[in-house]
C-alpha cells in the first residue's frame, strides 16, 4: 500500500504552522465526512483544523449494535442491581407473594415431597438468566481477565478468550458433577430401560428440577451473550445449536422425560470440561499440559458422543414401546394418572403440553421419531466435527500444519468493499510539533483484519474449503507466535 499524503492544515500547505493548537481543533466546525473533501486516501482536510481520519466501516454498524455494546459494558451493573431491587422488594411483606417464585421451586406437592410444573418456572429461569448474565461478567472482569494477565497474556483478544474459556470451565465444573450425582442417584443409573419407566409422572425431586431449570437458563443466556457480543464466524451456527439444545431441555422437561434429559446432558458436558482445559494451558503457556488435556478431549468425545450417546439413542428404539403405553393420559398430580380419549390433533399431541399445562400428555410413535430424529441429527454433526479433529490432530502429529491460526472464529470486522467512516481525530491535550501527531499509528489501531476464508455451514472447515488451520485454532494447541 502506498504511503499517505502528509495531512494538511488551514493553511493549506503539508505543514502549517509548526505546532497545532487543542483548542482550535475542538473549536474548529465539524465536517460532514463526504468523499469530495479529502485531500489523500486515509487523511482528509476539512474546514480550519479539524482533521478526519478514514477507517473501515464495520457491516453491523448500526443503533442495535450500538444498543448490544451498551448492554456488555453494563450487564455487570444491570444484572446485579436487578437482583439487588428483587430482594429488597422482597422484603416487604405485601411482595413476597409476587417476588418468592423468582428464586424458589413452584408447584410442590406436600404429600410427595416433590414438584410439578407449570407457568410459574419461568420466573425462577429468568432470575437465572440474570444471575448467570451477571456471574459471567463480573468473573471475567473482575477475577479471569487479572489472572490471564497475571500469567503474562497481554493481548485484548487472547484475554478475553481466555476468560470466556475459563468461565466455561468454571461452570461445566460445577454443573457436571451436580448432573452427575443427580444421575448417580436416580433409578436409572447404568439401567436404560429405568429412564422409560413411570411414565407420565411429570413430579420431580426438588434437585433435579432445580438442575434443570438452572441448564436451561444458562442456554437460554447464552442466546444472548453471542447477540450482545462480538460475532465469531460460526455465529448462525452456534445459535443453530444453543437453539436446538434449549428446545430439547425444555421439551424432555414439560413431556416428562427428564431422566433421559439428566443423562444426556452428562453425556455432554463431560467433553466441555476438557475443552476449556486445553484452550486455557494453550493461552497460559503449558503446551505439553494442553497437549494431554486436548487428548482426553478427544477420548471423552468419542466415548461420551459416540458410544454412551447412541445407546441413549438405541434405548429410545428399543424401549421405549415396550416400557410406554403408547397413549394420552390427564395431567393431573400424582403418579401414573390413567388414559384418556382425545381426538386426532396431529403435531397438536405434542406441542400443547409445552404451554398448556392443563392438556393431556401422550406419547406416540410420532413423538418417538421426534425426539429420535432431533438427537440423531446433533449425532450426525458431531461426527463431522469429531472426523475434522481426526484429521487436525494427525496433521499436528506429523508435524504438517500446525502453524499459529487465529484463537477461535472471530466475526470479520470489515465488509470486502471499500466502505469507510470518517472520524475526528482526539485532540491532544497539550500543544505538539505537527510532525508528532501519529495519525497513521492511530490509523493501524483503528483498523479491522480483512475477512478469512469461509466455512461450512457446521462452522468447520471441510477439505476444499478454506485452510485447517481455523479448526486447529479452536480445538488444538499450537504454539503461540512470539
Amino acid at each position: 500500500m502506498s504511503s499517505s499524503p502528509a495531512p494538511v492544515f488551514s493553511n493549506g500547505s503539508p505543514s502549517g504552522k509548526n505546532a497545532v493548537s487543542t483548542t482550535a481543533l475542538q473549536q474548529a466546525p465539524q465536517h460532514d465526512g463526504k468523499a469530495e473533501h479529502m485531500t489523500g486516501s486515509v487523511y482528509l482536510q476539512t474546514n480550519r483544523n479539524v482533521i478526519l481520519v478514514r477507517r473501515p466501516k464495520n457491516k453491523d454498524d448500526g443503533p442495535m449494535r450500538s444498543l448490544a455494546r451498551w448492554f456488555v459494558n453494563n450487564q455487570i451493573g444491570l444484572s446485579f442491581n436487578l437482583i439487588a431491587l428483587l430482594f429488597l422488594a422482597h422484603g416487604m411483606p405485601r411482595a413476597r407473594e409476587h417476588t418468592t417464585k423468582y428464586f424458589t421451586l413452584s408447584y410442590h406437592n406436600p404429600e410427595s415431597g416433590e414438584y410439578g410444573l407449570g407457568g410459574k418456572d419461568g420466573y425462577l429461569i429468568l432470575f437465572f438468566i440474570v444471575l448467570f448474565t451477571g456471574l459471567r461478567a463480573a468473573a471475567m472482569e473482575y477475577i479471569l481477565a487479572p489472572f490471564a494477565r497475571s500469567w503474562g497474556i497481554s493481548k485484548r483478544k487472547d484475554v478475553t478468550r481466555f476468560s470466556e474459556q475459563a468461565w466455561l470451565l468454571v461452570y461445566y465444573t460445577v454443573f457436571w458433577p451436580l448432573g452427575m450425582y443427580i444421575y448417580r442417584n436416580s433409578p436409572s443409573y447404568l439401567n436404560l430401560i429405568e429412564l422409560w419407566t413411570n411414565w407420565p409422572n411429570r413430579e420431580l425431586p426438588g434437585l433435579l428440577k432445580g438442575y434443570i431449570l438452572a441448564q436451561l437458563a444458562f442456554w437460554l443466556q447464552q442466546l444472548i451473550v453471542i447477540h450482545i457480543e462480538e460475532r465469531r464466524k460460526d455465529h448462525w451456527q452456534m445459535f443453530s445449536h444453543h437453539i436446538v439444545t434449549s428446545a430439547l431441555i425444555y421439551a424432555s422437561y414439560r413431556q416428562g422425560f427428564v431422566r433421559v434429559g439428566n443423562l444426556i446432558l452428562v453425556l455432554m458436558d463431560v467433553v466441555d470440561i476438557f475443552l476449556p482445559i486445553a484452550k486455557c494451558l494453550k493461552y497460559m503457556g503449558f503446551n505439553r499440559l494442553c497437549d494431554v488435556a486436548f487428548a482426553l478431549f478427544m477420548l471423552s468425545w468419542m466415548i461420551a458422543r459416540h458410544v454412551l450417546y447412541m445407546l441413549v439413542c438405541w434405548s429410545i428404539w428399543e424401549h421405549t414401546p415396550k416400557v410406554i403405553k403408547f397413549g394420552c393420559y390427564n395431567n393431573t398430580e400424582g403418579q401414573n394418572p390413567g388414559p384418556v380419549s382425545v381426538s386426532e390433533k396431529g403435531f397438536r399431541i405434542f406441542f400443547e403440553p409445552l404451554w398448556n399445562n392443563e392438556a393431556p400428555i401422550c406419547f406416540n410413535s410420532m413423538i418417538k421419531w421426534y425426539f429420535l430424529s432431533m438427537l440423531l441429527f446433533l449425532q450426525g454433526l458431531t461426527i463431522m466435527w469429531f472426523y475434522m479433529i481426526l484429521r487436525v490432530a494427525v496433521k499436528v502429529i506429523r508435524g504438517d500444519g500446525a502453524e499459529d491460526s487465529r484463537s477461535d472464529d472471530e466475526a470479520d470486522e470489515v465488509d470486502e468493499e471499500d466502505e469507510f467512516v470518517y472520524e475526528e481525530a482526539q485532540p491532544l491535550e497539550e500543544e505538539v510539533g505537527a510532525d508528532e501527531i501519529d495519525l497513521k499509528n492511530w490509523e493501524r489501531r483503528m483498523r479491522a483484519k480483512r475477512p478469512a476464508a469461509a466455512t461450512t455451514a457446521t462452522g468447520v472447515s471441510l477439505p476444499g474449503h478454506s485452510d485447517r488451520k481455523e479448526l486447529l485454532g479452536r480445538i488444538g494447541c499450537e504454539k503461540q507466535v512470539e
